[in-house]
């Protein structure tokens, strides 16, 4: 009886247009055009500039900050009233002010000062780009101390040789820690909208009352309605990964057989969560909206745009109810740090743990009218 409930349900996918379209476009949208989209490495960056020493020192300074990669000069002013206008009107991002005496300070006291005022409406991006900023700045006296022998304020306070070694990610690639949360988001919408939608299609069209009235146990029905997407699951992992590998260079540091291992898992959730919805709802625009109600919730709450650590402490402890940052958490440490099944026994844990009660709840909620 399973294997001809089977063949319906693959039928019934295949026949529908948007639900077969929607498996490969998916993974076409979300891996290959969201890491652009979300990517936010802060690159240039409109910086006004005002250099009221003009001396050959400031110019290199000048020339240093334009030439790092970070910023693109916007505003050369005068005076700091003008290049403050940059920023309210937003063409520039960052105001960098070199004050008059910065050579002569340098040279006669081996000390100088500047003043950088960042434009924080885009806390983020203001923030960081004062921090590239500063650095070049630090980067610069150190050039100078060197080149020019300028040794007055190094007796006082001397500057420690500090060497920043980064882990796990190199070259600070912000798409290397999105795409395999995008992959978990893929899964996510996919496997929670296939189930709904064919279930809810199938109460529409009423085709649903004949596995009502037939002798079909309950049990026997939502397996048949698993299987099929849980096999799509994978397959849209498979996109998902050898499009994150061609375009954007992105593969996993660890085993990918964990990787299966944890998404035969996560499926079982995802498939399970859509199932329970689809018992409750009536139509597909119902089903569609109590759906992306609670994934939008579980997707701002997973980690995936924001580290958990950096919430509340009360969204902290909320969060231990949301599967999504689980097969997050396990897909980023085994795509950066390489990390083995053992070292993540806990989400696995989790992920067993609902897997079951969606599924179990599934089966209790769907009536089957006799």
């Amino acid at each position: 009886m399973l294997k001809y409930l089977l063949e319906k349900e693959f039928k019934q996918i295949l026949r529908h247009k948007f639900l077969s379209k929607m498996i490969i476009v998916m993974p076409i949208m979300t891996i290959v055009l969201f890491p652009f989209v979300t990517n936010q490495d802060v690159q240039d960056v409109k910086l006004a500039v005002v250099d009221q020493d003009h001396s050959p020192l400031s110019g290199r300074l000048v020339q240093k900050v334009s030439d790092s990669g970070y910023f693109r000069l916007a505003d050369v002013s005068p005076a700091y009233g003008e290049a403050m206008r940059s920023i309210e009107t937003g063409d520039a991002d960052i105001l960098f002010q070199i004050p008059q005496d910065f050579e002569r300070g340098i040279y006669r006291d081996g000390t100088a000062q500047v003043m950088i005022a960042a434009n924080s409406v885009n806390g983020i991006r203001g923030t960081l780009g004062a921090q590239y900023l500063a650095s070049v700045v630090m980067d610069y006296n150190q050039e100078i101390r060197a080149s020019e022998g300028v040794s007055g304020a190094a007796s006082v306070m001397p500057v420690p040789d500090v060497r920043v070694r980064y882990r796990f990610n190199p070259e600070l690639e912000y798409k290397v820690f999105m795409v395999p949360g995008l992959i978990m988001m893929l899964l996510t919408i996919l496997g929670c909208a296939l189930t709904a939608l064919n279930i809810v299609g199938e109460k529409e069209v009423g085709t649903i009352e004949q596995i009502n009235v037939s002798p079909v146990p309950k049990r026997l029905f939502i397996l048949a309605k698993l299987m099929p997407n849980w096999a799509i699951g994978f397959v849209a992992l498979a996109f998902g990964m050898t499009f994150g590998w061609a375009v954007h260079g992105v593969a996993p540091e660890g085993s990918l057989l964990t990787v299966l291992l944890f998404t035969a898992v996560y499926v079982l959730v995802v498939t399970g969560i859509g199932m329970v919805i689809s018992n409750y709802s009536d139509t597909m625009q119902q089903a569609m909206f109590v759906m992306f109600f609670f994934i939008i919730i579980m997707l701002l709450t997973s980690g995936l745009f924001t580290p958990v650590d950096s919430m509340p402490l009360w969204m902290q402890r909320a969060t231990a109810i949301n599967p999504l940052q689980y097969f997050a958490e396990a897909m980023r440490l085994v795509y950066l740090k390489g990390s083995g099944f053992t070292e993540m026994l806990s989400p696995f844990c989790w992920l067993c743990g609902f897997a079951l009660v969606f599924n179990v709840w599934a089966v209790v909620s769907y009536k089957k009218k006799s």
